[in-house]
């Protein structure tokens, strides 16, 4: 917390997040006793940077979270979750799902949940590449690489670079399942303590139905940071990110959480989660 009693806040410049946080990000909620000093960067970079702990609260992907549940706990609101977002393996060849495995695959973050769920489905591939989520369709068009795990607005405009889906991970984990997919959440130190906890989930959720009623006015500050994304994508990526889930995870996005990263250690991918990761 800084001297000024604001709390940092590190979320992405993707669209679900700029909108859920508009309101908080400009101070446009009635909170005397709490202030944001937010910070927009990509969410592999938000991923590392909480295992340092430089944000008193950050989005982050639900992979990261076991990493770094020793000082952080989970907020209820601001995630991100749902049905048919998952991410998407696509190529410009024909390949048949089950031999992704035997393939090298990019991805976007080695913390982020796109990769865990890719390991999950093909049992742990050793030959992943690491790059930024928003060059892989690119290289994966000029035949850098054979395939790559796309998220974001690339479930949107893939097709625009001539490729092909191989599977849909979302897909896969629901039907698999029969959960929502957690992609990511919002997490503030344990510190802070549970009164801060509540207050902090309570202004997220009220940031979030500020955006609802005042769409016009949030929608700028959206497009400044939406990397070029059209309007009609822009609208679709809010429209399928934003849901009932940002809200409150609720009993089915616990579970979901919870399963997601029970594959994931028994993997040995993640440590066991030792901790409560919500606060409350």
């Amino acid at each position: 917390m800084k001297e000024n009693g604001s709390l940092t806040f590190g979320f992405s410049p993707c669209p679900n997040d700029t909108y859920i946080f508009y309101a908080l990000a400009h101070g446009k909620l009635d909170s005397p006793d709490l202030k944001f000093q937010v910070d927009l960067q990509d969410v592999e970079t938000l991923n590392l940077r909480a295992r340092d702990v430089f944000y008193d609260l950050t989005k982050i992907s639900i992979h990261a979270i076991c990493h770094v549940s020793r000082d952080y706990v989970l907020l209820n609101s601001g995630g991100a979750m749902g049905k048919g977002c998952g991410p998407l393996v696509i190529s410009v060849n024909e390949i048949a799902p089950h031999k992704l495995r035997d393939i090298p695959v990019a991805i976007p973050g080695k913390y982020t949940t796109a990769n865990l769920l890719f390991q999950i489905f093909t049992d742990g591939n050793p030959n992943v590449v690491a790059m930024p989520y928003d060059t892989i369709m690119e290289n994966v068009a000029r035949g850098k690489i054979p395939a790559g795990v796309i998220i974001h607005e690339g479930r949107f405009t893939y097709h625009l670079y001539g490729l092909k889906k191989v599977i849909d991970l979302g897909e896969w984990w629901e039907e698999k399942y029969s959960l929502p997919l957690p992609l990511g959440g919002i997490l503030m130190k344990r510190t802070l303590g549970d009164q801060l906890h509540s207050l902090a989930e309570a202004l997220i959720r009220e940031s979030l139905f500020y955006s609802r009623k005042h769409e016009e006015e949030v929608w700028q500050y959206v497009k400044e940071h939406a990397q070029e994304m059209s309007d009609d994508v822009i609208k679709q990526h809010i429209d399928l990110y934003v849901n009932e889930y940002s809200e409150h995870f609720g009993e089915s996005g616990r579970k979901a959480i919870f399963t997601l990263l029970k594959l994931g250690a028994g993997l040995g991918f993640l440590p066991d989660v030792k901790e409560n990761i919500f606060w409350d």
